[in-house]
């Protein structure tokens, strides 16, 4: 066949008339379990929510700050910080290597302001 002979309008009216796409109908037999595994775990991980905890004032977080620094102890740590979702950012396990006059230092070698901190507890 040669491109004389080929008609391109049977092809249109097949593709307009008698050929009908089932969409993603068609892929989903291609997830294996550990696909649909990951995707699930995903999005558990997307929807879980982050709750707000008090507000605690300088002097505990301070206080808090400084037993955990003397004594090697864990703490969690939510920030006042969002995400661009405006939920609050999961909250940050570590230990407290350092601290200078307004600063902690975390795992990391990572700085956080004691202003930014929400609340904090031992772990």
């Amino acid at each position: 066949m040669n491109n004389k002979d080929f008609d391109m309008g049977i092809v249109n009216d097949f593709f307009k008339y008698d050929y009908h796409d089932r969409g993603m109908i068609k892929w989903q037999g291609f997830y294996l379990s550990d696909h649909t595994a990951a995707l699930n775990k995903k999005n558990a991980d997307l929807n879980q929510e982050y709750r707000y905890k008090p507000q605690q004032t300088l002097e505990k977080i301070t206080s808090i700050l400084a037993e955990a620094y003397s004594q090697r102890r864990q703490v969690v740590i939510q920030l006042n910080e969002l995400d661009r979702n405006n939920v609050n950012l999961p909250d940050v396990t570590t230990l407290i290597h350092g601290y200078n006059a307004n600063e902690i230092v975390i795992d990391s070698n990572k700085f956080v302001r004691i202003s930014d901190i929400r609340n904090i507890g031992y772990v």
